[in-house]
Order: structure tokens, then C-alpha cells, then sequence
């Protein structure tokens, strides 16, 4: 078992003192406002047989259920192993070296590197800074934590006497795509440019809002299990489901237009963001203005922003004078205005082409070399 103390002198100046195993180490600190002021401190402790560990101290609490709370979490830094199981205890020092206050964990906890447990609320802070309570003699406070590391038994030999038991991986994304792609009690089917897709009900219901929707209410295709879809190629219809099954879809960079209007039509929020994404990275003079306007006729807002973004970083470069730029066309933005696109845009949404340049004209500075934000996915 590790012991470890921490010592926090309250005031402008405080002390953070850490006992290993015996072993003093002093850390002096400056700070403006007293130390229940900060919204958090880290103190590291050093645990040289295993890993370096950290106290997480919170003294408004994490959120408002705990902000009238000091909080208190052991951290592990950094371990040379993938993980470590442990218990541990805080509790408080009082004015004659008594541990009070103590809360300990009720099971060995399993620590990763960068994961941290303990106790939201530890401990009241009006209770804390309570005079009478004695907890803060000469106005510092010291935690106390004991740490105990569960390992593995191990026999003269130095082999480990637990068995290790090794979890399969989760395969519930390739069982389910088995499931669609063998139809085994399939109850109803999609007719799609004359091919048939035999699907589940209750898998597109839990996938799709607008299947939901479908197979719920007394629908024509509900009562028959029979969908007949004529604006979408079967091609596109087959790489969706195989998302709605599996959540990956594998051909998303050759269909990434026609399937984000198909992601559109399902409402399958997280494959339309990902269709957006591969569209944005795919940007360029000869396709910007025709993905404009397919990210405005489905309410692609991120995909939309970041084609308006286009245009206007080459109409600014060209303003600029900016020829040998990285990938940059002195061209780019009279190649723009000259594509079949551009120009189909002005006739077909020409309020696209005023959000263009409202957009260039209240830009405050160009932002060039900056990597696009990964766009989120829901």
C-alpha cells in the first residue's frame, strides 16, 4: 500500500508538500488568490514502482449539483503498463495529525492513462473553512490519500498465477451487417432501379427517424413490408443500408453527393456530416460552386460554409497577388465564375451567389494556412 500526504497552505503563498514512502519533497508556489478561489490544481505525486499519479483537486465542485463541494480525483499521468487496478482513500489531516473525514472507493477501480476516479463531493466547503471544524489549522489543509495497487499472485517461478482472461471484441457492427447481407428474418422489402434489398423493420425503425415513421403508422408500405423508391440508384440505396447495419460505409468517397442526399431524405444525421466531410476535403475550383448548391438544397450548413469559404480564400488570394502559394492558381477565382456550375448557380439560386460575396465583403481578415476544422459528428 502507498501512503501519500499533501500539505496546502491557504493564503498568497502556499506550500505543497508530498511524503513518499518517507521521502520530503517541497514545491513553493505563488498565487494571486487563495487557494479555494481556483477553479482547479493538480498536485503530482510520484510513485516510482508503478506509475506517476496526480491529486485533481476541485474546489467549486465539477457542475452545479456539486459546486458548494470540494472535489477530489487520483489521476493517472503516466504508467508503463496499459492499466492499473486500484483502490484508494482520501480523507483530511486535522490540527493533531487525526485522519478525518475519509471516504474510501468500494471496489478496485480500473485506471488508464489519463483517467481519473474519486469523489465529486468530498467535502462541504463551508464545513471546510468552519473555524470550529479545526480542519484548517494555521490556515493549511492537508489531504491524505492511500492508494492500494491490485496485482496479479505470483508463484516462485515468476509466473502469474491468475489466469488472464481476454475479451473478444465487440463484433455487433460485422454481425449485423452479416445479418442484412445473408436477409435471415428479413420482414419486409425495398424494390430500388428494379433490385430487390430485403431489410429488417425494427433495425431501419431504430436507425431512421423517418423509417421509424414509415413501418409505425398505417402506411401503404407498412401493411404490404413493401417500399418502392425511385429517386435514389440502387448502387447508393445499398452502401446506406449498409451503413444503417453496420455504421461504415466503405464506398463514401466515390457517392459522397448522391448519398448525402440520401442521408438527407433518412435523416441519418451522422452519415449525412460524414458525407459533408468528404465532400469538403475533396474542394475544388471545377466542383465548388456545384456542391454549394447541393449542401444548400439539403440544409448541409457545414458542408455550405466551408464551399462559401472557398470561394472567397481564392477571391482574396487573387486580390492578393498570392501566385505561388500552395496549391494556389493565380486563376482560381476567374476559374470559379467561368464553370458550368457558377454560372448555373446565377441562374438557378442566385441568393447563393449574394451569400458568396456577403460573405467576402464582411470578412474582417483572410485566415490562409489554417487547417478546416473537423466538422462534427452527431
Amino acid at each position: 500500500m502507498l501512503k501519500l500526504g499533501l500539505s496546502v497552505r491557504i493564503g498568497s503563498n502556499f506550500k505543497v508538500s508530498t511524503v513518499i514512502r518517507e521521502t520530503f519533497v517541497s514545491v513553493s508556489l505563488y498565487l494571486i488568490k487563495i487557494f479555494l478561489n481556483l477553479f482547479w490544481v493538480w498536485f503530482k505525486m510520484y510513485n516510482f514502482c508503478i506509475s506517476f499519479r496526480c491529486l485533481r483537486v476541485n474546489p467549486k465542485g465539477l457542475d452545479d449539483e456539486s459546486k458548494d463541494y470540494l472535489s477530489l480525483y487520483l489521476l493517472l499521468v503516466s504508467c508503463p503498463k496499459s492499466e492499473v487496478r486500484a483502490k484508494f482513500k482520501f480523507s483530511l489531516l486535522n490540527a493533531k495529525r487525526e485522519e478525518t473525514k475519509a471516504m474510501e472507493s468500494q471496489r478496485a477501480y480500473r485506471f488508464v492513462q489519463g483517467k481519473d476516479w474519486g469523489f465529486k463531493k468530498f467535502i462541504r466547503r463551508d464545513f471546510l473553512l468552519d473555524e470550529a471544524n479545526g480542519l484548517l489549522p494555521d490556515d493549511k489543509l492537508t489531504l491524505f490519500c492511500e492508494v492500494s495497487v491490485v496485482q496479479d499472485s505470483v508463484n516462485i517461478s515468476g509466473q502469474s498465477n491468475t489466469n488472464t482472461l481476454k475479451v473478444p471484441e465487440c463484433r455487433l457492427a460485422e454481425d449485423l451487417g452479416n445479418l442484412w447481407e445473408t436477409t435471415r428474418f428479413t420482414d419486409c422489402s425495398f424494390y430500388v432501379g428494379g433490385q430487390e434489398f430485403k431489410a429488417h423493420k425494427s433495425v431501419l425503425a431504430a436507425r431512421s427517424p423517418v423509417f421509424n415513421a414509415m413501418f409505425e403508422h398505417e402506411m401503404e408500405e407498412s401493411k404490404k413490408n413493401r417500399v418502392e423508391i425511385n429517386d435514389v440508384d440502387p448502387e447508393v440505396f445499398k452502401e446506406m443500408m449498409r451503413f444503417i447495419y453496420t455504421g461504415k460505409a466503405p464506398n463514401l468517397e466515390k457517392m459522397a453527393d448522391n448519398l448525402l442526399a440520401a442521408a438527407d431524405k433518412y435523416a441519418l444525421e451522422r452519415l449525412k456530416v460524414m458525407c459533408e466531410e468528404a465532400l469538403c476535403s475533396n474542394l475544388s475550383v471545377e466542383n465548388v460552386a456545384d456542391i454549394l448548391i447541393l449542401a444548400d438544397l439539403h440544409s448541409a450548413e457545414q458542408l455550405k460554409a466551408q464551399a462559401i469559404d472557398f470561394i472567397n480564400r481564392c477571391s482574396v488570394l487573387r486580390q492578393l497577388g498570392c501566385k505561388d502559394g500552395k496549391n494556389w492558381n493565380s486563376n482560381q477565382a476567374t476559374d470559379i465564375m467561368e464553370t458550368a456550375g457558377w454560372k448555373s448557380m446565377i441562374h438557378s439560386h442566385p441568393h447563393l451567389v449574394a451569400e458568396a460575396f456577403r460573405a467576402l465583403a464582411s470578412a474582417q481578415c483572410p485566415q490562409f494556412g489554417i487547417p478546416r476544422k473537423r466538422l462534427k459528428q452527431s
